[in-house]
């Protein structure tokens, strides 16, 4: 008896009809040869034309959350930065580009390790940069400092991306055998990138910071169970924090409401606000030495303007006003000495994680404090009158 079907109407089904067919009428004939009168049923999808609403994707709302987030920004400048060069630098499309991710891990056939290039632009963080099958493989990630930390599954994308470019070891090697006041024209503001979360989580441990002599770090900030990973806190896809589980443990409004300690860092002995607000006050005040130091101490004095790179520019008069060159572009600061580059690496390193209360708030003090210390001496600061704790 023959079977009359009418065609689908739409192309993108008709791949899913057809299988359907198939499997129905091998079903038909395999029961129309068997020794018993028994007969399968089957049914065939109605006619279309189907509509897109009518058709239940598994995965729309982590599309549709990731959409919305800032990994999928296509129109943000950490995606279109590179526009104009027509592709993203190797230097930077590990993290500004799925397609560079995974040629950094060799997730797509090349040797990890190395971004081959070219990559395009127009990309972003997609759905393969933490869903690629071969993330299971790759087993450490080795930081700027040096240290190489295991990882297991989507923390290899967390921790590739969010450790920054640089380490305080980077500033040692540049100022190593350099008197600590004396300024020098070779030296220029190393920058430890932005977003470092995993740098500030990891701590002492993972070394991003500039760690003086003699001090003791913080290690990795392990929060209680089951608050231990990236998504322990973070929504996977449109990154907002989850709240609701800091409630198990602390009263407050928001995560910049919770406190961790019962004493003031910042000598304001306020203890009724979010640790954050220490930390705050802390990087202010290291802000403001560092101007008072190259003001008094180098007599070159620096303005910093987060907008543009390298942040840290020249104010040769002391007018308050950056200093332009001929063609009316910021002269970048170029007098710094080691004391000031390891104290203004520190204040970005921290000030760049905006989750740094929560990351690890131990160690951004700490990094703070040993930096406040580092420029009090030549300004003759008094540690024990600023009434601050490490």
């Amino acid at each position: 008896m023959p079977i009359l079907l009418r065609p689908v109407a739409r192309p993108l089904f008709a791949g899913v009809f057809l299988a359907l067919m198939t499997v129905g009428l091998a079903a038909f004939a395999q029961n129309a040869e068997s020794d018993t009168e028994e007969v399968v049923p089957f049914a065939l999808p109605q006619a279309g034309p189907f509509k897109p609403a009518d058709i239940d994707i598994e995965n729309n709302e982590a599309i549709t959350n990731w959409f919305r987030s800032a990994h999928a920004n296509a129109a943000a400048e950490a995606f279109r930065h590179w526009d104009d060069e027509g592709e993203v630098q190797p230097a930077c499309a590990t993290c500004h580009s799925g397609e560079g991710f995974r040629d950094f891990h060799g997730l797509d056939g090349t040797p990890a390790g190395v971004v081959d290039g070219p990559i395009n632009t127009g990309g972003v963080v997609d759905c393969g940069t933490c869903h690629n099958a071969g993330l299971a493989q790759i087993e450490d990630v080795t930081l700027p400092s040096g240290v190489v930390h295991p990882v297991t599954g989507v923390e290899a994308s967390c921790l590739t991306c969010h450790q920054g470019r640089a380490a305080g070891a980077t500033v040692a090697g540049a100022t190593t055998g350099m008197a600590d006041d004396e300024p020098n024209g070779e030296l220029k503001f190393i920058n430890p990138h932005y977003a470092t979360a995993a740098a500030t989580w990891l701590g002492g441990y993972g070394a991003a910071g500039y760690h003086y002599d003699g001090k003791e770090y913080s290690g990795r900030f392990f929060h209680a169970r089951p608050v231990a990973s990236c998504n322990s806190c973070h929504e996977p896809h449109t990154l907002e924090v989850e709240f609701e589980p800091c409630l198990t443990c602390h009263e407050a409004n928001a995560p910049e409401d919770i406190r961790i300690a019962r004493q003031s860092y910042d000598g304001s002995g306020n203890t009724g606000v979010g640790i954050v607000s220490d930390i705050t006050a802390n990087a202010q005040l290291l802000l403001e030495l560092l101007r008072d130091y190259t003001d008094e101490v180098v007599g070159a004095p620096v303005i910093y303007d987060g907008n543009r790179y390298p942040y840290f520019f020249a104010d040769a008069n002391g007018d308050g006003e950056i200093d332009m060159n001929a063609e009316g572009r910021p002269i970048p600061y170029d007098s710094w000495t080691p004391r000031s580059l390891r104290t203004a690496f520190n204040w970005k390193l921290v000030t760049a994680d905006p989750g740094n209360f929560a990351h690890n708030p131990a160690y951004s003090l700490e990094l703070l404090y040993d930096s406040i210390e580092d420029l009090g001496e030549p300004l003759g600061i008094d540690m024990d009158e600023l009434n601050l704790l490490r």
